[in-house]
């Protein structure tokens, strides 16, 4: 079993929303245990209180409108970036070590092959590499949050 087969697999688990899978053939065997329900709903509850906070602020209703357009404009400039997005569940972490420097910074030139972060899954940390050479335009996480499969990590400008 290859390491494509064993994050499909864990992609599987944790989409079934089982808390145990043992497998096992003649020469591997593999087991995957997923999170308890209460932590998944602390972290659920979490997006639920930064949706409540502008909410009891009426002054925000109007400058909202205004916000939308600045996006939607940035929304169309972004359109000429190529996004790095993870090929697994885990957790992101922009450092190879706590005491050691980050990857990459925005600014920073990648090339193809280029480790730009770590996805710990399962307590194993995955080096994840671009696959395009440009210049790092936006870091779309935060250190150490968790993310899912295919989320945008980052924009980079190819040009």
């Amino acid at each position: 079993m290859d390491i494509k087969d064993i994050q499909n697999l864990i992609k599987f688990v944790s989409k079934a929303e089982v808390s145990e899978v043992k497998y096992k053939t003649k020469d591997f065997e593999i087991t995957i245990k997923t999170p308890l329900a209460g932590s998944e709903v602390s972290y659920i509850s979490q997006p639920q209180m930064y949706h409540a906070a502008p909410q009891q602020v009426p002054a925000a209703v109007p400058a909202s409108a205004p916000a939308a357009a600045p996006a939607a404009e940035s929304a169309s400039d972004d359109s000429k970036f190529v996004t790095i997005k993870s090929p697994m569940i885990g957790t992101f972490y922009r450092k190879p070590a706590p005491d050691k420097d980050v990857f990459v910074n925005v600014g920073d030139e990648v090339s193809a092959g280029k480790v730009v972060c770590v996805i710990e899954a399962m307590k194993l940390f995955n080096q994840i590499e671009s696959e395009i050479s440009g210049k790092i335009v936006k870091i779309l996480v935060d250190d150490a949050t968790p993310v899912e499969y295919d989320q945008p990590l980052f924009l980079v400008d190819p040009s």
